[in-house]
């Protein structure tokens, strides 16, 4: 398992393992994603979105358009 510690000024340094694995250097940006179980994985946020899946968990059942669409216009309605 690789370590790091974290500053008093909230910095992290990644580990040169961690960089080379994720494929980012200096000036790359990466995101903190909150997964289902509560832990966060980090991902180059310059990356190929092909990296994303698998991230959110299928649906137990398959959700149609028209659902979406009536989640949508009531999110608008505030309800």
């Amino acid at each position: 398992m690789t370590t790091a510690t974290i500053t008093s000024k909230g910095q992290l340094t990644v580990p040169k393992a961690v960089r080379d694995a994720l494929g980012i250097g200096p000036g790359d940006r990466v995101d903190f994603v909150r997964m289902a179980d509560g832990n966060f994985a980090v991902l180059p946020a310059t990356g190929s979105v092909k990296r994303l899946k698998g991230i959110i968990p299928k649906p137990k059942k398959p959700v149609s358009l028209e659902d979406m669409n009536a989640a949508i216009a009531s999110g608008a309605r505030g309800k």
